[in-house]
């Protein structure tokens, strides 16, 4: 429950603290004196975005603050986000002039997101939006999920599927994905063909302009390698160095240096003799000329294909190859992952037609309970007439709330066919709709604090007495609060505020005070007859008081 509210330079709001009570609270006042700020305040709570209009002139800073009552359930929560949890839990919003915006969980700072999960499951502001949200399917569904008790179910389908439409957006990707790699795979197929062609792995086509020299100088390097097989005739090196090493053989024995030089020359002599035969053992006969056109038109097709690929070398063509080969092969392996994710995405979506056709099945049992239960709190409200009934219907699509289309039928007047709500009812009957709807959910569960914000617009009379008394009752269950202009709303209530905007030091303000008895008389009779308060709205309010 909400044990107290403080506002600090929040608008009109220099300060102000309420401190509120278990069961229903009013709050009243002329239009414009400030309500609807008490109740942006209350959505800073809720971890709402700021407007800096608020922040009060030549305040540092805009304040509100709430203190909660709690219990342990809320413990996991804390636990999770790391929080001090406390009995009475403080919640704090700041909004400072350049902007800034920060909230706290009993001091400690904490995000937007984390502060809404909190209070969203503590405080319910009820505005007369929400009522014309009634003529909304998805709200529709929403609520008789919440009244039949299916909120766990409808949760858990909504979840599995978002991860079907996550599924199908995967499967949506690689489809469109393999859709163009299969394009691409005959321009792709042509493309490694001619590389294949070119045999870009042979050593000879890696070293092709190194094999051109060769063949262009096929007679040049014949002529060296016979330069070289020739150093061993009579005639040759070989032969003038053997020759000098016979003089130093028969100086040797008795000179160390000669010694030396002759075992030198022997190894020169080894080393000449093996070049010469190796010389003489290698060829050039391969080496024809006639081949060289056939080569250099090689050499035209690489470079052709560098160019084409936009790179420099053949290793780089080899590289661009070996990828074309993978992207052959991965189209098998594409072709067999989208097989298993539509398995996949099939298998989910049966799963989720069961469980949406069960959804369906319990939402339709209980409708027309529930439609009698809401015809009765109705009846009570001063429509005597009212017909309702919900009208679900299969549909062959699934979406996030199942496969259940649900039509609201309304019919306020005596021999009228019920149609669709937002069709038939008027603001009133919307409100009184909304109100017994919001009944029936506090005697299913326990409420957070709900604060109303004229759920009673567009009634008087008895109904509004009926609405007040209604409003006291779903107290019982939970914190209640409602912003009103009727006085029969505001003599059901329990505590009552009044909310007045006077000038204070030459600027106005709005300021909020508790109503003692005499007081909370005297406003209810001004409710019931403006400003001049006569004797007959001081017995009616006194009435209105005593529950006559």
């Amino acid at each position: 429950m909400l044990r107290s509210l403080r506002i600090q330079h929040f608008a009109l709001i220099e300060e102000v603290q309420l401190d509120f009570e278990q069961g229903f609270t009013v709050f009243t006042g002329e239009t414009g004196s400030g309500k609807s700020i008490i109740l942006a305040a209350a959505q800073l709570i809720l971890g709402e975005r700021a407007d800096l209009q608020v922040i009060a002139p030549g305040a540092k800073k805009a304040v509100v603050e709430a203190v909660f009552d709690i219990t342990a359930q809320h413990l996991p929560f804390f636990e999770a986000h790391d929080l001090d949890f406390e009995a009475q839990t403080l919640i704090r919003r700041e909004i400072a002039p350049e902007g800034k915006s920060r909230a706290f969980i009993n001091d400690i700072p904490v995000s937007l997101q984390v502060l809404k999960q909190l209070t969203g499951q503590l405080l319910q502001i009820h505005s007369q939006y929400n009522t014309l949200e009634l003529k909304s399917k998805r709200f529709q569904l929403a609520l008789i999920d919440q009244l039949l008790g299916l909120e766990v179910q409808y949760q858990q389908f909504e979840q599995r599927y978002l991860s079907f439409q996550a599924l199908q957006k995967e499967l949506e990707a690689k489809q469109e994905a393999l859709k163009q790699d299969q394009l691409q795979q005959d321009y792709n197929t042509f493309l490694l063909e001619e590389l294949l062609t070119l045999q870009l792995h042979d050593p000879k086509v890696q070293q092709l302009e190194q094999e051109l020299e060769r063949y262009a100088n096929a007679s040049q390097l014949e002529e060296a390698q016979a330069a070289l097989s020739s150093m061993l005739d009579d005639s040759g090196p070989y032969a003038l160095l053997y020759a000098r090493k016979s003089v130093l053989d028969k100086v040797k024995s008795f000179d160390a240096d000669m010694q030396g030089f002759s075992a030198r020359l022997e190894q020169v002599l080894i080393e000449l003799k093996e070049l010469a035969l190796d010389a003489a053992s290698t060829s050039y006969a391969n080496l024809d000329p006639a081949e060289l056109p056939a080569l250099e038109a090689l050499q035209d097709k690489v470079n052709s294909a560098l160019l084409k690929h936009r790179v420099q070398e053949v290793a780089q063509l080899i590289a661009i190859q070996e990828s074309l080969q993978q992207k052959s092969e991965g189209l098998d392996q594409q072709e067999q992952e989208l097989r298993e994710l539509q398995q996949e995405a099939l298998a989910l979506e049966q799963q989720l037609w069961e469980r949406a056709k069960s959804l369906h099945s319990d939402r339709k049992a209980g409708v027309k309970q529930l439609a009698r239960e809401l015809e009765g709190i109705l009846h009570e409200l001063k429509l005597p007439h009212t017909k309702l009934a919900f009208e679900l219907t299969q549909l062959e699509q699934l979406n996030t709330s199942g496969c259940s289309q649900l039509e609201l039928l309304f019919s306020a007047n005596l021999g009228h066919q019920p149609v669709p709500v937002e069709r038939a009812a008027s603001g009133g009957e919307l409100s009184r709709l909304m109100l017994a709807l919001q009944k029936m959910s506090s005697e299913k569960k326990a409420l957070p604090t709900i604060i109303f914000d004229e759920i009673d617009t567009g009634v008087s009379g008895e109904v509004a007495l009926k609405m007040g008394k209604l409003l006291n009752e779903m107290s019982k269950n939970g914190q209640c609060m409602a912003i009103s202009h009727l006085p029969q709303v505001a003599a059901r209530a329990a505590h009552h505020f009044m909310v007045q905007k006077m000038v204070v030091k030459d600027r106005m303000q709005t300021k909020v005070s508790v109503l003692d008895p005499e007081a909370r008389l005297q406003e209810i009779a001004r409710l019931l007859s403006g400003e001049q308060i006569t004797t007959a709205a001081i017995a009616n309010a006194q009435a209105l008081l005593k529950g006559v």
